[in-house]
């Protein structure tokens, strides 16, 4: 089982960066796939997830408006655009796999695979 994400840097603020994440060795179209994202000295919080049931999005209310969240089936990759970027966006973002019956969870904890992550930075 692979999950790799792609497409950090560093970008300034009010910029914009799309993040992409390509996964291998399951069945990509059952599971859930939510990214994340980890500040220095911080813990790991959810960002957004699309489901696998029907494509809902949800979304962390610091990113709604500014982040749109789409997956790929064909290709097993999902993507995050992220635009008005923000310092506070600094982060590792990782994207992670759920294997459930049900629409996101949002819970770091609850996800079954995750990927090393891509480091974003966004400077003032």
């Amino acid at each position: 089982v692979q999950l790799v994400e792609s497409g950090g840097g560093l970008v300034q603020a009010g910029g914009s960066l799309r993040l992409s994440c390509a996964a291998s060795g399951f069945t990509f179209r059952d599971h859930n796939i939510g990214w994340f994202r980890q500040a220095p000295g911080k813990e790991r919080g959810g960002v957004a997830c699309i489901s696998f049931i029907d494509g809902s999005t949800y979304y962390a209310d610091s990113v709604k408006g500014r982040f749109t969240m789409t997956r790929d089936n064909a290709k097993n990759t999902v993507y995050l655009q992220m635009n008005s970027l923000e310092p506070e966006d600094t982060a590792v973002y990782y994207c992670a796999a759920e294997y459930t019956i049900y629409y996101c969870s949002g819970s770091p904890g609850g996800m079954n695979y995750w990927g090393k992550g891509t480091l974003v930075t966004v400077s003032s």
